[in-house]
């Protein structure tokens, strides 16, 4: 069985029970590079074959499962984060079915979610948003035109914005088309990892201080008013709301 498996934002201790122990099992480990916590690799057993797929390619990572198929052996592609986001599955998982290779997905924590933990920030807070805007800019992969970043901004939702801190000037210029420029901001270097770094500012400054903090890749840009702190109380657990349990 080939299990593609997420293994979280970076904490080694935020890869989900079900996944490590996949990792635990493992005849064979393909892992995304840099990207994946190397403390998780510990855990697999005594033998295992271990490879990082950063200096591989696609053929390369197919044939070293093919081949551990047919030998019967358990795989684990180790991902970042949850695969199912920016983790370039679909095209493995399609060469797999061609091939009557039987895998199993298994979900991970992704960055955003680990970047609202060390933010201590909820993305849907009442009377600001109640939507989630997951993006990037256009680089090697284009955006469809529908969804560029000036387009988005004008929803006035929590944007979190993966592989683009690189482009933090053009990207805060590009934002400030439906943000206002003083809308808060934060950047995310490595959420979760024991390097990480935080940068908070706006929409006018975030550029520089980003720059000032010497982060230039492996970061989230997270852009709305659900930084600030004005928002209404959730009717959740307002004394008045009645629910199916608090009569």
């Amino acid at each position: 069985m080939v299990y593609i498996v997420g293994a979280g934002s970076g904490d080694p201790e935020l890869i989900t029970v079900k996944g490590l122990k996949r990792v635990e099992n493992a005849d064979i480990i393909i892992y995304a590079g840099s990207l994946v916590n190397p403390e998780i690799l510990k855990s697999a057993k005594e033998g295992c074959e271990i490879h990082n797929s950063a200096y591989m390619n696609l053929d390369e990572v197919i044939e070293v499962i093919e081949r551990g198929h047919k030998e019967g052996k358990d795989i684990v592609r180790l991902h970042t984060g949850d695969p199912s986001i920016y983790g370039a599955i679909r095209e493995q998982m399609d060469i797999l079915r061609e091939k009557n290779i039987p895998f199993e997905n298994i979900a991970g924590v992704s960055s955003f979610c680990g970047a609202s933990s060390v933010l201590q920030e909820e993305y849907t807070l009442p009377g600001v948003t109640q939507t989630v805007i997951l993006t990037r800019m256009e680089g090697r992969t284009a955006v469809p035109e529908k969804e560029s970043i000036e387009s988005l901004s004008k929803h006035n939702a929590t944007m979190i914005i993966f592989l683009s801190v690189g482009m933090i000037e053009e990207l805060s210029e590009r934002l400030m088309v439906g943000y206002s420029e003083d809308t808060p901001v934060a950047v995310v270097y490595k959420a979760t990892w024991v390097d990480q770094k935080i940068v908070r500012g706006t929409l006018k400054d975030i550029a520089k201080k980003t720059k000032e903090a010497g982060i230039t890749k492996t970061a989230l840009v997270i852009v709305g008013n659900c930084l600030g702190n004005d928002y209404e109380l959730s009717k959740l657990y307002d004394k008045n709301f009645k629910t199916e349990f608090r009569g």
